[in-house]
C-alpha cells in the first residue's frame, strides 16, 4: 500500500495546526508541525514582523520535503502542516513521493483577519496575514492531488468535511472518531 502524506495547508489562521492534529488522530497517523522545520532565521524574521522571501523559505521547504521523504521510505503515512503558499513549494513538497496530498484550508480573508487578531502564535504576527495573502498561489485545477476544503466555519466541520474529501480520494482506511 502506498503510504500517504497529508499536508495540510493555506495561510496563518486558517486552521493547519488545529486541523492536522485531528485529521492525525482521527487517521491514526503521526503528527509533524511544519513550523518546526524553521531555521532559527526564519523565526526571528517572522518574530520580528518580517516577511519571508523564497530564499529564506528554501531550507524550511527542503527540510519538509526531506522528512516526508522519510516517512515514504519507512512506508509511513503521516499528515504534516505546511503553508505552501506557491504552486512551485508544492512541486518541490510533491517531490517526497507518489502519495503526497495537499488540503488546502480555504478561508476567506475577513474571516482570516478576525481570527489572527484574536490569537497568539509565538512567532507568527497578524500583521503578516497581509505578504502570506500577496504571496498565495491558490491550488489551480490542473494541480495534481489537492483537496480544497472550506474551512470558514467550525472545526469540527472542516474537520469532517477534509475527511470526507480524504476518503472520496481513496486515503486512509478505517477513520476513527465522531
Amino acid at each position: 500500500m502506498t503510504p500517504h502524506i497529508l499536508i495540510v495547508m493555506g495561510v496563518s489562521g486558517c486552521g493547519k495546526t488545529t486541523v492536522g492534529r485531528e485529521l492525525a488522530a482521527r487517521l491514526g497517523w503521526p503528527f509533524q508541525e511544519g513550523d518546526d522545520f524553521h531555521p532559527p532565521a526564519n523565526v526571528a524574521r517572522m518574530r520580528d514582523g518580517i516577511p519571508l522571501s523564497d530564499a529564506d523559505r528554501a531550507p524550511w521547504l527542503t527540510a519538509i520535503t526531506r522528512w516526508a521523504s522519510t516517512e515514504v521510505s519507512a512506508a509511513r503515512s503521516a499528515v504534516v502542516t505546511c503553508s505552501a503558499l506557491k504552486r512551485s513549494y508544492r512541486d518541490q513538497l510533491r517531490t517526497a513521493g507518489p502519495g503526497v496530498t495537499f488540503v488546502y484550508l480555504q478561508v476567506p480573508r475577513d474571516e482570516l483577519e478576525r481570527r489572527v487578531s484574536h490569537r497568539h502564535h509565538e512567532f507568527m504576527p497578524a500583521s503578516l496575514l497581509v505578504s502570506q495573502l500577496a504571496t498565495l498561489e491558490e491550488p489551480a485545477g490542473d494541480e495534481p492531488h489537492v483537496l480544497i476544503v472550506d474551512a470558514a466555519g467550525p472545526i469540527e466541520t472542516t474537520v469532517e468535511t477534509a475527511l470526507q474529501a480524504i476518503r472520496r480520494a481513496g486515503i486512509g482506511g478505517p477513520v476513527s472518531g465522531p
